[in-house]
């Protein structure tokens, strides 16, 4: 997939402040801090399209961006950040939740786990949830440049039995900072698109 234009398009917190382009999505989900800003920078071959910052909880919207004038990637909260009060984080949850039951061009969620860590509960709890509402799910583990390739198959181990991985479940490798593995998102989101047009 080559990036000829990617841009912020809009943010909000209730459906109907949702972009109304009929264009596939592709959702972004996880812990705080896992990396899912810098990823989504990777992927889009942009320095600073998604802000991010070494403080967990700084996404509170869903943010949109339009690539190519073909693709929507949708940036979600994180999970799972202490800090927040618990009334926040079950408005987080809601709004999530009404965007994956709602959104009529949702292709896959992206589920990002630190590759360094076993899968927290709300890592298990969200993977089930996405089960539930019978999502399409691609596990992207993040920062395996910071690990030992050994380190990396026993860790892959250890997700994949946490998870209760299923045969079908893809799971992409990457470090944003040194652009591993993101040649493989953009083949992957471009073999679904391509399977719509």
């Amino acid at each position: 997939m080559i990036i000829k234009k990617a841009e912020y398009l809009i943010s909000g917190t209730k459906f109907e402040h949702f972009p109304k382009l009929n264009y596939p999505e592709f959702v972004f989900i996880g812990r705080s801090n896992v990396g899912k800003s810098s990823l989504l920078n990777a992927i889009t071959n942009r320095k600073n399209l998604a802000y991010t910052s070494s403080k967990p909880g700084k996404t509170i919207t869903l943010n949109f961006y339009n690539v190519n004038d073909e693709i929507l990637l949708v940036d979600v909260p994180g999970y799972g950040y202490a800090e927040k009060v618990k009334y926040d984080r079950l408005a987080y949850g809601k709004m999530i939740e009404n965007y994956l039951n709602y959104s009529k061009n949702l292709i896959s969620c992206f589920l990002i786990i630190d590759s360094r860590h076993k899968p927290s509960e709300d890592d298990i709890l969200m993977y089930k949830f996405l089960k539930h509402l019978e999502k399409q799910i691609v596990i992207i583990t993040t920062k395996i440049d910071k690990i030992s390739k050994n380190e990396l198959q026993k860790n892959l181990a250890l997700i994949k039995k946490t998870l209760n991985l299923e045969t079908n479940d893809l799971v992409f490798c990457v470090s944003s900072e040194k652009r591993i593995g993101i040649d493989s998102i953009h083949s992957y989101i471009e073999s679904k698109v391509s399977k719509i047009e």
